[in-house]
């Protein structure tokens, strides 16, 4: 169990880390996040700070222990998140930039993280 527990927390603050990292210029969109989210994606510019702090939100609860049920829903937002960036570039270019692999360096260790926070909840359910 600790052997699980210790990876889980390395991805689980690995993810937030850099979810949280992504998140930061949001808050207040400087014209380079308006020019890629907005003029190049389409999305209307109040978009970049609600999903930021949806972003933060979303991080800081994954990194607190306990709440189990939201959890789970900080994760599928997450990842809604991350899925919506690749189809957004997909569809706002027409085509797959390889560049969009370098996102694995964001879903990987989220989907890590998810694994062993599922392992440690089935391990607390068998636990006597």
């Amino acid at each position: 169990m600790k052997k699980t527990k210790t990876l889980y927390w390395i991805f689980t603050i690995v993810f937030a880390g850099l979810m949280i990292f992504t998140a930061i210029p949001g808050i207040k969109p400087q014209q380079d996040n308006i020019k890629i989210i907005h003029d190049g994606l389409g999305y209307p510019v109040y978009f970049i700070r609600f999903i930021s702090i949806a972003k933060i939100l979303g991080s800081i609860v994954i990194l607190i222990p306990g709440w189990d049920r939201i959890k789970e829903w900080a994760y599928a937002g997450l990842f809604f998140d991350l899925a919506a960036v690749i189809y957004s570039g997909i569809a706002a270019s027409g085509k797959f930039d390889p560049l969009m692999l370098s996102l694995l360096l964001w879903i990987i260790p989220g989907i890590l993280s998810y694994i062993y926070f599922y392992k440690l909840r089935v391990q607390a359910w068998l636990k006597p």
